[in-house]
């Protein structure tokens, strides 16, 4: 174990805190509050600041591939909006459709209405015809 881990103190949520330590960092996931002694704690901190942008900078796709990452991001959102378009246009056709599928039908149920209008006038129009 090194000498550093046994300076470390860890504190849960709520737990009482060693008097004198203070705040190296605070790692949401866990809910823990990690302590050293004064002047260890800002080296601390510091130490692993640097070691997670080191591993960031290691583990960083080259230009290339992040220029392929972007391309395929702006390609997707593309997609995306194409689709989301695309669905309300459907639903507003569907929309227009029904309107118009029931408007059609109402009118077939009033051709009934019309035939027998064609029908009294057609026979005004013949004056040898008797009612």
């Amino acid at each position: 174990m090194n000498a550093l881990s046994m300076l470390r103190r860890e504190v849960g949520h709520g737990g009482t805190i060693p008097s004198g330590w203070r705040l190296a960092w605070y790692e949401p996931r866990r809910r823990v509050g990690v302590y050293f002694p004064p002047p260890l704690h800002w080296a601390a901190r510091t130490a692993r600041e640097f070691t997670y942008r080191v591993r960031l900078a290691v583990r960083a796709p080259g230009i290339e591939c992040a220029q392929v990452f972007e391309l395929q991001r702006a390609h997707r959102r593309r997609q995306d909006f194409a689709e989301e378009y695309a669905r309300g246009y459907m639903a507003g056709w569907h929309e227009c459709f029904d309107a118009c599928l029931s408007a059609v039908e109402d009118e077939m149920g009033r051709s009934s209405d019309a035939w027998d209008l064609g029908a009294l006038l057609t026979d005004h129009a013949n004056p040898g015809h008797k009612n």
